[in-house]
Protein backbone atom coordinates (compact mmCIF):
# COMPACT_ATOMS: atom_id res chain seq x y z
CA UNK A 1 0.00 0.00 0.00
CA UNK A 2 1.36 3.41 -0.85
CA UNK A 3 0.24 6.98 -0.51
CA UNK A 4 1.61 10.29 -1.67
CA UNK A 5 2.98 11.11 1.77
CA UNK A 6 6.70 10.32 1.92
CA UNK A 7 6.41 9.03 5.50
CA UNK A 8 4.06 6.25 4.37
CA UNK A 9 6.36 4.83 1.65
CA UNK A 10 7.77 1.38 2.19
CA UNK A 11 11.35 0.20 1.73
CA UNK A 12 10.66 -1.34 -1.68
CA UNK A 13 9.72 2.06 -3.12
CA UNK A 14 12.35 3.51 -5.43
CA UNK A 15 12.26 6.89 -3.74
CA UNK A 16 10.21 8.57 -6.45
CA UNK A 17 6.94 8.15 -4.56
CA UNK A 18 5.58 5.74 -7.20
CA UNK A 19 5.31 2.02 -6.41
CA UNK A 20 7.41 -0.36 -8.48
CA UNK A 21 4.42 -1.88 -10.33
CA UNK A 22 3.45 1.58 -11.67
CA UNK A 23 6.98 2.73 -12.42
CA UNK A 24 6.79 2.42 -16.24
CA UNK A 25 3.17 3.57 -16.70
CA UNK A 26 2.76 6.94 -18.40
CA UNK A 27 -0.44 8.95 -18.02
CA UNK A 28 -1.45 12.39 -19.11
CA UNK A 29 -4.12 12.78 -16.42
CA UNK A 30 -3.70 12.78 -12.66
CA UNK A 31 -3.98 9.31 -11.13
CA UNK A 32 -4.80 7.95 -7.74
CA UNK A 33 -4.30 4.47 -6.34
CA UNK A 34 -4.28 1.59 -8.82
CA UNK A 35 -7.64 0.06 -9.71
CA UNK A 36 -8.65 -3.60 -9.29
CA UNK A 37 -6.73 -4.64 -12.39
CA UNK A 38 -3.58 -2.75 -11.35
CA UNK A 39 -3.95 -0.01 -13.95
CA UNK A 40 -3.92 3.60 -12.78
CA UNK A 41 -7.34 5.10 -12.05
CA UNK A 42 -8.30 8.58 -13.24
CA UNK A 43 -8.49 10.92 -10.26
CA UNK A 44 -10.35 13.88 -11.71
CA UNK A 45 -12.93 15.45 -9.45
CA UNK A 46 -15.03 16.62 -12.40
CA UNK A 47 -18.31 14.93 -13.15
CA UNK A 48 -18.29 12.83 -16.30
CA UNK A 49 -19.67 14.46 -19.44
CA UNK A 50 -22.23 11.67 -19.85
CA UNK A 51 -24.04 10.24 -16.84
CA UNK A 52 -24.33 6.48 -17.11
CA UNK A 53 -26.27 5.73 -13.93
CA UNK A 54 -27.93 7.40 -10.98
CA UNK A 55 -28.08 6.23 -7.42
CA UNK A 56 -31.44 5.15 -6.04
CA UNK A 57 -32.62 7.33 -3.14
CA UNK A 58 -32.15 5.91 0.32
CA UNK A 59 -35.17 3.70 0.99
CA UNK A 60 -36.23 3.80 -2.65
CA UNK A 61 -36.57 0.04 -3.03
CA UNK A 62 -39.84 -1.78 -3.54
CA UNK A 63 -42.33 -1.49 -0.70
CA UNK A 64 -43.49 -5.09 -1.28
CA UNK A 65 -41.82 -8.22 -2.59
CA UNK A 66 -40.92 -8.68 -6.25
CA UNK A 67 -43.60 -11.34 -6.67
CA UNK A 68 -46.32 -8.78 -5.80
CA UNK A 69 -48.04 -6.92 -8.66
CA UNK A 70 -46.72 -3.46 -9.55
CA UNK A 71 -49.43 -1.43 -7.73
CA UNK A 72 -48.84 -3.38 -4.52
CA UNK A 73 -45.11 -2.65 -4.70
CA UNK A 74 -45.84 1.09 -4.78
CA UNK A 75 -48.59 1.23 -2.15
CA UNK A 76 -47.14 4.21 -0.18
CA UNK A 77 -47.12 6.41 -3.27
CA UNK A 78 -50.58 5.20 -4.31
CA UNK A 79 -51.95 5.95 -0.82
CA UNK A 80 -50.65 9.54 -0.90
CA UNK A 81 -51.82 10.11 -4.49
CA UNK A 82 -55.26 8.62 -3.79
CA UNK A 83 -55.81 10.81 -0.74
CA UNK A 84 -54.58 13.87 -2.66
CA UNK A 85 -56.86 13.04 -5.60
CA UNK A 86 -59.85 12.62 -3.28
CA UNK A 87 -59.00 15.97 -1.69
CA UNK A 88 -58.87 17.66 -5.09
CA UNK A 89 -62.21 16.08 -5.97
CA UNK A 90 -63.72 17.49 -2.77
CA UNK A 91 -62.31 20.93 -3.62
CA UNK A 92 -63.88 20.65 -7.07
CA UNK A 93 -67.27 19.91 -5.47
CA UNK A 94 -66.96 23.02 -3.26
CA UNK A 95 -66.06 21.25 -0.02
CA UNK A 96 -62.87 23.29 0.02
CA UNK A 97 -61.76 23.19 3.62
CA UNK A 98 -62.21 19.42 4.00
CA UNK A 99 -60.53 18.80 0.66
CA UNK A 100 -57.52 20.95 1.52
CA UNK A 101 -57.24 19.32 4.94
CA UNK A 102 -57.24 15.91 3.25
CA UNK A 103 -54.48 17.02 0.84
CA UNK A 104 -52.37 18.38 3.72
CA UNK A 105 -52.87 15.25 5.81
CA UNK A 106 -51.88 13.12 2.80
CA UNK A 107 -48.59 15.05 2.52
CA UNK A 108 -47.98 14.69 6.25
CA UNK A 109 -48.71 10.96 5.97
CA UNK A 110 -46.18 10.75 3.13
CA UNK A 111 -43.57 12.29 5.42
CA UNK A 112 -44.43 9.90 8.23
CA UNK A 113 -44.26 6.90 5.88
CA UNK A 114 -40.91 8.11 4.58
CA UNK A 115 -39.67 8.27 8.18
CA UNK A 116 -41.10 4.99 9.48
CA UNK A 117 -40.94 2.56 6.58
CA UNK A 118 -37.59 1.17 5.44
CA UNK A 119 -38.65 1.06 1.79
CA UNK A 120 -41.33 3.26 0.22
CA UNK A 121 -40.83 2.75 -3.49
CA UNK A 122 -41.27 5.79 -5.70
CA UNK A 123 -42.33 7.96 -2.76
CA UNK A 124 -38.57 8.28 -2.14
CA UNK A 125 -37.28 11.06 -4.38
CA UNK A 126 -34.34 12.56 -2.52
CA UNK A 127 -32.57 11.60 0.69
CA UNK A 128 -34.78 10.44 3.56
CA UNK A 129 -34.24 13.64 5.55
CA UNK A 130 -34.97 15.93 2.59
CA UNK A 131 -38.13 14.00 1.68
CA UNK A 132 -39.41 14.08 5.27
CA UNK A 133 -38.79 17.82 5.65
CA UNK A 134 -40.31 18.60 2.25
CA UNK A 135 -43.47 16.54 2.86
CA UNK A 136 -43.82 17.98 6.37
CA UNK A 137 -43.45 21.62 5.29
CA UNK A 138 -45.86 21.24 2.37
CA UNK A 139 -48.39 19.29 4.46
CA UNK A 140 -48.25 21.64 7.45
CA UNK A 141 -48.56 24.71 5.22
CA UNK A 142 -51.62 23.32 3.43
CA UNK A 143 -53.27 22.29 6.72
CA UNK A 144 -52.65 25.69 8.32
CA UNK A 145 -53.93 27.55 5.26
CA UNK A 146 -57.02 25.33 5.17
CA UNK A 147 -57.71 26.08 8.84
CA UNK A 148 -57.34 29.83 8.23
CA UNK A 149 -59.47 29.92 5.06
CA UNK A 150 -62.26 32.47 5.00
CA UNK A 151 -65.17 32.68 5.79
CA UNK A 152 -65.25 31.54 9.42
CA UNK A 153 -61.63 30.48 9.92
CA UNK A 154 -61.07 27.69 12.45
CA UNK A 155 -57.61 29.08 13.27
CA UNK A 156 -56.95 32.76 13.84
CA UNK A 157 -53.39 34.04 13.97
CA UNK A 158 -53.46 37.73 14.98
CA UNK A 159 -50.15 38.85 13.49
CA UNK A 160 -51.20 37.61 10.04
CA UNK A 161 -54.12 40.03 10.12
CA UNK A 162 -51.71 42.84 11.00
CA UNK A 163 -49.40 41.86 8.14
CA UNK A 164 -52.28 41.92 5.66
CA UNK A 165 -53.45 45.33 6.88
CA UNK A 166 -49.88 46.66 6.74
CA UNK A 167 -49.26 45.46 3.18
CA UNK A 168 -52.70 46.28 1.75
CA UNK A 169 -53.57 49.83 2.71
CA UNK A 170 -56.79 51.32 1.42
Amino acid sequence: MWSRRPSAMTAEDSGSGIPDELEGVETREPISAPGPDGAPVRASRRFPAVTTDTARPEGGGRAAGQDAPAPARQWPLLAVLSATGLGLLLVAFDVTRVGLLLIGVAMLAGGVMRWCLPSVGMLAVRSRFTDMVTYAIIGLTIVLLALMAQPNPLLKIPFLNDIVHFTVRT
